[in-house]
């Protein structure tokens, strides 16, 4: 049997990605799929003139790596309506307030004693171990930007809970401006231009455009419907049992959720399986509801609306679709894509439920009268991987494991971010092989 040099498992983001720079290596490769198609949790659909996103709904380029690789895939993103600068968030009385240096100075959001409060942030010491996310804002900021900014914040990237979060691991940028400043706002005033400006954006068909055109540049190289049953080290590498039968490697890379890394470790690798079966994955559903435009009073003149968890809606909070990118939603109509769930909120199983629960929120805040006119439901049962407290050290851990198993990596979403970027960055440099 012949012995491939590399193999991939998995064609999310990361393992597209990885692929990608095997090939423009020129390096001998598989990636093989278990489901129909490539891209993972990305799932673009359009129907009765809705194009909706039922997974991630946007790439913010912000690194030349990734704007590189688009264009290396000729793909020809749609950048969102300026209007997304623009973000919402319910403030105690329920009302919408637009983020920005006008919420942080003005009395809709948050109380004179919490403005007051911020300007003594340069004065905080620094943390002296771990923090969560909310320890940290606390610290430095107060509780009401906690409960009023930060949170709804982290529920809206990562469906988390900020008390658990750890900030080293899951914003390390703000953990690095404290490391080298001593404070957030010296670090914002002292802050170099950025080497190019982001974008936000998304294709014409979806998300799902993006591993669409990798899949179609690599080809052959990439065999779906191959879902992978066992590992095994031999002399050789790695033995890969699929449903085709057995294959050898010399490099293996697991490119996969955390529970299908562990299903697929040996038995004998207990501390691997031990250390990735403490990232938790919460539940998160995602919601596609249209409205005709006469039966939502709100303009929609924005990215969205984040909820904080503190007002006890079950709603996390909703992307105004058919605002932040053309031609999602017919001619006189409008696309909200909605998410409950999280860290910190159970959510129902049942379809009906869950639309019954975004209408019920959704309607008081936007002025929404009625029942959509469109409705589609995606139930994530592991959605995001949560960087909690302990993070880095697991990671740590991790790798420090399979240096008893030469010849595997392990990567994806669970470690290096969560955004798609991340996972672009992740996969490419795991790629860069030597000789």
């Amino acid at each position: 049997m012949d012995v491939l040099p590399y193999l991939i498992v998995g064609a999310g983001i990361t393992g597209l990605s990885l692929a990608l720079r095997l090939q423009e290596e020129g390096k001998e490769f598989l990636l093989l799929e278990a489901r129909e198609t490539a891209g993972g949790n990305i799932r673009s659909r359009s129907e009765e003139g809705f194009t909706y996103d039922l997974g991630p709904n946007t790439l913010l380029v912000r690194d030349p790596l990734v704007a590189d690789l688009l264009r290396r895939l000729a793909l020809d993103g749609v950048t969102a309506n300026p209007l997304a600068r623009r973000r919402f968030v319910l403030n105690r009385h329920k009302r919408l307030i637009a983020l920005g240096p006008g919420a942080l100075l003005g009395g809709k959001l948050l109380s004179p004693a919490a403005r007051l409060r911020l300007l003594a942030e340069p004065f905080r010491a620094r943390a002296a171990a771990e923090e969560s996310v909310a320890t940290f804002v606390r610290r430095r900021l107060g509780p009401e930007i906690l409960d009023w900014m930060v949170d709804p914040f982290v529920s809206g990237v990562f469906a988390g809970d900020p008390e658990r979060l750890s900030l080293a691991a899951s914003l390390p940028r703000l953990a690095q401006m404290e490391k080298e400043h001593g404070s957030l706002l010296l670090a914002g005033l002292r802050r170099k231009r950025p080497s190019m400006r982001s974008r936000l954006l998304s294709f014409a068909g979806g998300m799902q455009d993006l591993p669409r055109a990798a899949a179609a540049t690599l080809g052959d190289r990439l065999r779906c419907n191959a879902p992978v049953t066992a590992i095994l080290p031999v002399d050789q590498g790695w033995r890969v049992e699929n449903k085709s039968g057995a294959l050898l490697a010399k490099q293996l890379f697991l490119c996969l959720p955390t529970d299908a890394i562990i299903r697929l470790l040996p038995a004998t690798a207990q501390p691997l399986r031990d250390q990735l079966a403490e990232i938790e994955y919460p539940a998160v559903a995602t919601l596609a509801l249209g409205f005709p435009r006469t039966k939502v009073e709100h303009p929609l003149d924005g990215f969205g609306v984040l909820i904080p968890r503190r007002l006890g809606i079950p709603t996390l909070g909703a992307l105004f679709s058919s605002t932040l990118f053309p031609k999602r939603a017919p001619d006189g109509q409008v696309l909200l894509t909605v998410f409950l769930g999280g860290a910190q909120e159970a959510i129902p199983q049942e379809e009906a439920l869950l639309f019954r629960q975004a209408l019920e929120d959704l309607s008081p805040i936007l002025g929404i009268q009625g029942q959509p006119s469109f409705q589609r439901a995606q139930l994530w049962p592991r959605a995001i991987p949560q960087y909690n407290l302990g993070h880095v050290q697991r990671i740590a851990a991790i790798d420090s494991a399979l240096g008893d198993w030469p010849g595997l990596s392990l990567l994806g979403n669970w470690r290096g971010g969560v955004a798609l970027g991340d996972c672009i960055r992740n996969g490419w440099e795991a790629g860069r092989i030597e000789g």
